[in-house]
């Protein structure tokens, strides 16, 4: 069922970042991965609907390290779970949304994204999550 996935933080410094999360909010870290298709390092606060995910850049030619230059730290987008993204992606074309991504492309935890340009948010980053389908 559609609904939040999570929430994205960028900041500069994922590793005093998830101090603040672990250490002074008490927030359980779950997991740290690397993106490689997307340059960026994660580390997701949480299981399941309405996770927190830090996003670091992880080289100097990441799309995330001009954004930190450009915005600084801060809320990068917000996240919602759909069952089929090709048809999520298909119906937000039909209603005129501007997608950033002509199709679906790799994620965090094996899930297909794509993100709905902040003109289509009302100023906010979309990201479309599907996650991997189990057995």
């Amino acid at each position: 069922m559609p609904g939040l996935d999570h929430v994205a933080i960028l900041v500069s410094d994922l590793d005093a970042a998830i101090e603040l999360y672990r250490d002074v909010y008490g927030l359980p870290l779950a997991e740290v991965e690397e993106v490689l298709s997307e340059k960026v390092k994660v580390a997701i606060f949480g299981h399941g609907a309405g996770r927190i995910e830090l996003v670091a850049p992880a080289s100097p030619d990441s799309p995330m390290h001009k954004a930190l230059e450009k915005r600084g730290e801060g809320l990068h987008h917000v996240c919602v779970e759909v069952p089929d993204i090709e048809q999520a992606m298909a119906s937000l074309r039909a209603k005129g949304a501007p997608l950033l991504d002509e199709k679906p492309r790799p994620g965090a935890g094996g899930a297909k994204v794509a993100f709905v340009h902040p003109k289509g948010g009302r100023g906010v980053l979309v990201e479309l999550r599907q996650g991997p389908k189990t057995p």
